[in-house]
């Protein structure tokens, strides 16, 4: 029995996608109904994430950032498998902001990392921003927290931009 949270990049690039999903499938191999995944959902890694721990036959959280974060954040490309994914959850989370914002996002990689035992991190280890709230922050409050981090970069993968 293991809790695994994500993190990662919203913007992968096509290629990259088939790449990390597959990355996933094989990390999350033979973890199956002994396996809670929890996640944002958000385009990118996250969703990417959540599909694989289904898939592997896992147990899905669902972490919202805000209660206004599929109107405002979720866009119409993403919407169909967001609310996929959020139908499939076995549970979900939604975090008592009113709106999708730093703090929101902030808070809402805090519940992650409070329910993980491990976090998977689909970063190519660019350092943080400076604004909070983004896949490198998170990786460094796991590290900080003693909590294990898988990252999961590929080979050939990339981002957009």
């Amino acid at each position: 029995m293991v809790t695994m949270a994500v993190t990662g990049h919203m913007d992968l690039t096509e290629e990259s996608v088939a790449l990390v999903r597959a990355a996933l499938r094989e990390l999350l191999a033979g973890r199956g109904n002994g396996l809670t995944g929890v996640s944002c959902i958000a385009a990118g890694a996250d969703s990417l994430f959540a599909e694989a721990v289904l898939e592997a036959g896992g147990r899905l959280v669902v972490v919202v950032p805000s209660r206004d974060y599929r109107a405002a954040k979720v866009k119409p490309g993403h919407a169909e498998l967001f609310d996929r994914l959020h139908g499939a959850a076995a549970e979900v989370v939604v975090m008592p902001n009113e709106t999708a914002d730093r703090t929101a996002y902030e808070s809402a990689n805090r519940e992650l990392l409070a329910r993980a035992e491990r976090l998977v991190a689909v970063w190519d280890g660019t350092p943080p921003s400076g604004k909070g709230g983004g896949t490198a922050d998170t990786v460094l409050e796991a590290q900080a927290a003693g909590i294990p981090v898988d990252i999961v970069w590929p080979e050939g993968a990339s981002r957009r931009g």
